[in-house]
């Protein structure tokens, strides 16, 4: 016979439903890549792509190196948290009578203490695991960067190929930092069910929340591609000119060959913007909005 209630057994289905669905959602489905942490590894490859033209890169070292002491802090606190839960499955005890003395109303066995404890300590196993992981991939990332082909190479394919390497291998070790401070998240909701199940429910509920909000509603999110842009499209793309391209694509207009090359990508960039079918454009750093005004238009049209 289980130790728990129903409720209880309701409480942690719920918890682990909810943290393995966050992580599906933001990891493996198309509604992710909308992100917080999905624009960032887009950053991180304009960081490595940057990063080719510079001569000097003590910088990038810098800011590696400050990446690499972040992560080891959370790893060596997942160790701290590790020994505090373990702490709470010896001391079951003298850890119940100092509980039974609060006003909660806190009702346990020590059966059930020691299962929660031991499944506290878990959540920061798999933390330090997390963590220690991506330490060793920003050690990973730092040997490339140094491996990196000099500023005058920067155009040539083995460079453009070495930075697509490094950012990949980069948003790994991005990848699974996140996934350790998803459990410190979660952590703090499993806590609610050492004083009732209840309290599980509302703050895996609240956790989940947060996490969701940081991701897709928070400043954070807005200031790195969700700001709200309305592009108007001229009147030359409004009245049927847009059935070939601007002369500008078709011939050359008999510049150096590198500029003649950048102007005619330019122009051709610019003559699929305006000749879309949205005439207007509401951008939140979201191809799902951008997907839903063209639907909208089909039908109006209709």
């Amino acid at each position: 016979m289980s130790p728990f209630s129903t409720l209880d057994l309701v409480a942690l289905a719920w918890f682990i439903v909810a943290w393995a669905a966050y992580a599906i959602t933001l990891e493996l489905t198309p509604y992710g890549r909308d992100g917080l942490n999905a624009r960032m590894n887009r950053y991180r490859e304009v960081w490595m792509r940057e990063m080719l033209g510079r001569e000097m890169r003590i910088v990038d070292t810098q800011i590696m190196a400050a990446l690499q002491n972040g992560t080891a802090f959370f790893a060596s606190t997942s160790l701290l948290a590790i020994g505090g839960a373990l702490t709470l499955v010896r001391s079951t005890s003298e850890v119940l009578s100092v509980v039974a003395t609060l006003p909660l109303g806190i009702r346990t066995t020590p059966e059930q203490w020691e299962i929660k404890a031991i499944g506290l300590a878990v959540i920061f196993v798999y933390a330090f695991f997390k963590f220690a992981w991506s330490y060793r991939l920003f050690n990973y990332v730092a040997i490339l960067l140094g491996a990196t082909p000099p500023a005058d190479q920067k155009d040539t394919a083995k460079a453009q190929a070495h930075a697509l390497r490094t950012a990949r291998l980069f948003e790994s070790a991005g990848r699974h930092f996140n996934r350790g401070q998803r459990a410190f998240f979660f952590a703090l909701a499993y806590l609610g069910w050492f004083i009732s199940p209840w309290l599980f429910l509302i703050a895996t509920a609240a956790v989940l929340t947060v996490m969701w909000r940081r991701q897709y509603v928070s400043d954070s999110a807005a200031a790195v591609g969700a700001g709200r842009v309305r592009v108007a499209v001229p009147a030359r793309a409004t009245r049927g000119h847009c059935t070939e391209p601007p002369p500008e694509i078709q011939a050359g207009g008999g510049l150096p060959g590198e500029i003649e090359s950048s102007r005619r990508r330019l122009a051709g960039a610019n003559f699929r913007f305006l000749c879309s079918p949205v005439r207007t454009v509401a951008a939140r750093g979201s191809s799902a909005i951008i997907r839903r005004r063209r639907r909208e238009l089909w039908f109006r049209r209709r």
